[in-house]
């Protein structure tokens, strides 16, 4: 009724049916209007979000791809420029080929995602003694370890099977491993991985005494990209990748640690039976 008499409206157009119509239609349009709006908001911040994980992503990256293709480049200058002893050109190859296999995990690790992302992969599953697989990985690739004293603890029974897509899965090992390589600052960097059955499930537990994670990071370390204290190791897709392995293996990839420089501890989970269709 203040209204009517502030604004000198008559009363019977509010008993009027179509003025009413046009109030609701009104709500309506302003209603669509706002959310319109909103979805436009929503959609801005997820687009600006890609460009800069995208920008992220190349810069983080390039800066992986160019770093050893930088130092082979230097190497090779080397050995055209000068002449290099037998005891030298061993030295040289050995860093040339540490290089190489820096590009070959990196480019691994961007098919491995296309790979696990693309909702039509179907990966092939076989039966493993984990043990062993894990064993064997290490001995094929003993240029990756030199740094690092590895402790490797059985099971009571070897011949504790599971499965597993072997190229997948090995690249989780790979990324664990190299991490407690990459990010360990001490005079004598150690891994210790250690089998338990905990719950008729398997923890594959990677021990290293790095330099540790902080607690409100560990939820970070899983996304694509991220990287801790914005280092310059790594391209930030290695734990990403590893973690959508394990869901693919219906398990889980847990990290925990006491603090910096008090090492990092990750725990691939994996059910012992399962159906992995």
């Amino acid at each position: 009724m203040q209204f009517v008499s502030k604004y000198q409206v008559e009363y019977s157009q509010f008993q009027d049916t179509q003025t009413w119509v046009i109030i609701v239609l009104l709500s309506v349009l302003v209603s669509v209007t706002l959310f319109g709006v909103a979805i436009i908001f929503i959609y801005y911040q997820k687009l600006f979000k890609l460009y800069r994980f995208q920008q992220n992503f190349i810069n983080g990256f390039t800066h992986e791809l160019k770093t050893p293709i930088a130092s082979l480049r230097l190497y090779l200058d080397t050995f055209k420029k000068y002449e290099l002893s037998r005891e030298e050109q061993a030295q040289y190859i050995k860093y040339m080929v540490k290089d190489t296999e820096r590009l070959t995990l990196n480019v691994n690790q961007i098919l491995h995602i296309a790979k696990i992302e693309d909702r039509s992969f179907r990966p092939t599953f076989k039966k493993v003694k984990i043990f062993d697989f894990i064993k064997k990985f290490i001995q094929r690739n003993p240029h990756y370890f030199e740094d690092i004293q590895i402790n490797l603890k059985n099971l009571e029974s070897e011949d504790l099977e599971v499965e597993i897509e072997p190229d997948l899965f090995e690249m989780v090992v790979m990324n664990i491993m190299t991490n407690a390589v990459n990010y360990n600052e001490t005079d004598s960097p150690k891994l210790e991985i250690e089998f338990k059955i905990v719950d008729h499930k398997l923890n594959i537990v990677f021990s290293d005494n790095g330099i540790g994670i902080e607690k409100h990071e560990f939820k970070n370390v899983f996304k694509k990209m991220y990287q801790v204290g914005k280092t310059t190791k790594g391209s930030g897709l290695g734990l990403y990748l590893s973690n959508n392995i394990v869901k693919i293996h219906k398990g889980k990839l847990r990290v925990t640690s006491e603090g910096l420089n008090k090492g990092t501890k990750f725990t691939v989970r994996l059910p012992l039976n399962r159906n992995l269709e």
